[in-house]
């Protein structure tokens, strides 16, 4: 009887030990519901520099937030910006300032930098040049020279692929890579993408595009300029001078906490951006204003 007793005792007491551990803690609790509490749709659009991170970090933010609806859009930096101004997008992603785009009430709108991206002319991978001096680039881009034989290349008549108005990524490399001056007329595109395609497909061709889709394709290469190469190294000292920061910008009227979680999620995931070619902006020496003053930190 007393060995009973005893059995029946531990019996109750490990019933009741195994009912304290399957109870959930009050902090497992509340974690979940500041995760249930994440709600809303969100558009993010403009840039097609920035897009490739915003639509990676967009994916991984709604399988963390599922109540969280996420669009990421291009169209170029004057499209987020004037999108973001009309509210009609949550998040205007722009390789510019908003004080650079006439139209734009800058005060009306919240910048966040989450990167900084190098910008780059390529060419065809087949082409016999690698390198230009900012002379020679000018020259190419404004139609001065008109074969690549000038610059030492093959005797092959030089495409000039352009982006269209509105291109963050044009206004940054007409400011930075050209000395303000205006690109030709002829072939443009306005997402980068396209550009890579194009610039692969065509002997001859000349373009540029951010950083982060120089890897996408095997059929382009990026050109040194002056002997410099277009690293994020030399991007991050101010010696490759062709680069932007990426700005998500937010209605200051309109901007919600899903507005906001998912702007600190893009910038915060350093491995992830710099993976994709972007920069950190805590990796910068230097800082850039609006018109386009550096300064170092």
């Amino acid at each position: 009887m007393k060995k009973r007793l005893i059995l029946s005792l531990v019996a109750v007491f490990l019933l009741i030990v195994l009912a304290a551990c399957s109870k959930p803690s009050s902090s497992n609790n509340s974690s979940n519901s500041s995760n249930d509490d994440l709600s809303g749709k969100v558009i993010a659009g403009g840039s097609t520099a920035l897009q490739p991170l915003a639509q990676q970090a967009a994916t991984e933010f709604m399988v963390k937030h599922p109540k969280v609806q996420l669009t990421v859009q291009g169209g170029g930096s004057g499209v987020g910006l004037t999108q973001v101004a009309a509210a009609t997008f949550q998040v205007g992603n722009s390789d510019i300032f908003a004080e650079e785009k006439p139209g734009i009430d800058s005060s009306a709108l919240k910048d966040y930098k989450v990167a900084v991206v190098g910008i780059a002319p390529i060419v065809n991978a087949e082409s016999s040049v690698s390198e230009l001096t900012q002379d020679q680039l000018v020259d190419i881009f404004t139609g001065k020279i008109t074969n690549w034989k000038e610059v030492g290349g093959k005797d092959l008549k030089i495409t000039v692929i352009s982006r269209t108005e509105g291109s963050g990524t044009r206004v940054n490399f007409d400011k930075f890579a050209l000395k303000n001056q205006a690109e030709i007329t002829g072939p443009s595109q306005d997402a980068s993408g396209a550009v890579v395609t194009m610039v692969g497909q065509t002997p001859g061709a000349v373009s540029y595009v951010a950083f982060s889709y120089l890897q996408t394709s095997k059929d382009i290469k990026a050109v040194q300029i002056d002997g410099v190469e277009a690293s994020a190294a030399n991007v991050a000292s101010n010696k490759w001078k062709i680069w932007a920061y990426e700005h998500m910008y937010t209605n200051s009227k309109k901007e919600t906490a899903v507005d906001k979680a998912f702007i600190d999620y893009v910038k915060s995931d350093k491995k992830n951006l710099e993976k994709m070619g972007y920069i950190a902006i805590s990796d910068m020496k230097v800082d850039r204003d609006a018109s386009g003053l550096v300064s170092n930190k």
